[in-house]
This record gives structure tokens, sequence and C-alpha cells, in this order.
């Protein structure tokens, strides 16, 4: 942070019915001086380990709240939150904090909250996410479907979106068996009447199998590339545009080299 090696990349989310870019994700990039770029599933971890994430936490809420509110259009904002944030700082200050300090209208902020960071203390996380609610913030459920899915969680907290993870999302057109967990998963969702967003979306045939189970929103590579904001001025300025999710076979090296990030 002090070297200033720290950026921030967005990727697109879009409604699946129609294409049309409703957010972005923010996510942390760090180009290290000597070493080039750094993994963020290398980093992150160790940060969180070490305290450092709560810093480094704050530094991208920060940064992305500020960026979203210059963009012409009123776009969402999803940024990951980790379970050490989400225990030992002071989330719901620091949120209402930057809120007033960025201008950004909290119904545009969505904090991905992933159920692990849960099971640490329930009781204490239940609190916080209801401190954040009540500060109009939106919280949506990341990763869903990585091995602590639990339907007694999807009632008990207070969630406005799961985001399934996209191990589920990239097997359902080779895999009956993730094609059948994401049919159960569309099920639940429509049962609690929460809007579903598959991550990791790359070829037309996971994009057809969405459609077919009435998906509500994807994001992925076929949609877009985490590039910097300026690279999707077409989306956050004037009316913006529809965007047409475009087969990535071309860059199949690059996706692969990316995708862990």
């Amino acid at each position: 942070m002090s070297r200033n090696e720290f950026s921030l990349v967005f990727q697109p989310q879009a409604e699946l019915h129609s294409n049309r870019v409703f957010g972005f994700e923010a996510l942390l990039r760090w180009d290290h001086g000597t070493r080039g770029a750094i993994a963020p599933t290398v980093f992150i971890p160790i940060a969180e380990e070490c305290g450092a994430i709560l810093k480094i936490g704050e530094w991208v809420l920060r940064m992305a709240c500020a960026e979203a509110a210059t963009w012409d259009r009123p776009l969402g904002l999803s940024v990951n939150v980790s379970a050490v944030q989400l225990h030992g700082g002071n989330l719901p200050e620091l949120v209402e904090e930057i809120l007033k300090e960025t201008g950004l209208a909290p119904s545009r902020l969505e904090l991905e909250i992933t159920e692990s960071s849960l099971i640490k203390d329930i009781g204490r996380a239940l609190a916080v996410l209801h401190k954040l609610k009540d500060l109009g913030v939106q919280i949506a459920m990341d990763d869903f479907g990585t091995g602590y899915s639990s339907l007694s969680n999807l009632r008990a907290f207070p969630f406005d979106k799961i985001k399934v993870d996209q191990s589920l999302v990239r097997a359902v057109d080779t895999s009956d068996e993730a094609a059948a967990v994401m049919r159960a998963v569309f099920g639940l969702a429509r049962g609690l009447k929460l809007p579903v967003l598959a991550e990791g979306v790359e070829t037309d045939a996971e994009l057809s199998f969405l459609r077919a189970e009435a998906c509500d929103q994807m994001q992925g590579y076929l949609l877009g590339r985490p590039c910097p904001i300026a690279e999707f001025a077409q989306h956050t300025s004037g009316e913006g545009k529809v965007a047409t999710p475009q087969p990535l076979s071309k860059h199949k090296l690059r996706v692969v080299k990316d995708s862990a990030a």
C-alpha cells in the first residue's frame, strides 16, 4: 500500500434475459515492483492470517466506492468482505463512514460474504449483517455451493442474492450431477425469492443452460474480463449499452492464466 502497488479492476455483471450491465465487481490486483503481478489467491490468505486484510479491505472499499460515485449511471458496485473484516473490525461503522465520505448511495453497494466466514461466530456475524442492512446496503452470499452451503444460513441471514461458485457453473454442460445441483439451487432461490448470479460463465453452452433454467444474472469472461474501469466507459456513462457475450476460445490461454483471480 505504501508503494502504491495495489490497483482495482472491475468485472461487469449483467441481467441474463437482456444482457444489460447492471453493476460491477471490484477486484484487487497487486503489481509488485520486482516480482510482477501477484495473484489474489496468493496474497489475500496471507493478509487475512496476519491481519493486514483490515487495512487492505478498507482501502479497497474506499477506492471502489469513490470510483463508483463518479459514474454517470447509478450502477451497482460489489465488494468482497473477508471473514476477518466481518468478525474483527468495525465494518458497519466503516461502511457508513465511506458512504458518507464518497456520496455513494447505500443501495448501490453490495457486500459479498462467503458462507464459510459466517461459521466462526454466527451470532456476531448476524448482528453485523443486520447493521449493514440497516444502512441500506445489499448483502450477497458469495461462492455458494463450495462446501458450507446450509439452508439454515439462507433462512437466518438477511441475504439479498446468491452467487453460485464458478466451479459449479463450469461443470453444468459436462456433469449431470453439477447440472442437478444447479437446478436445485435455482429452485431453492425461487422459493426464497432470492435472485441468483452465476459466476465464471465462459462458454455459450454454460450460458444456454443458465438461460434455460431462468437464472437471473451472470458474471464471467464470456461477458467481460476484469479491466480498469475506463475500458467500460460505454456502460458507466450516458444511457449505457447492452453487453453482447462473445465466445472466448481465441483467448483461451489468457483465460486459464487469470481464472484463479
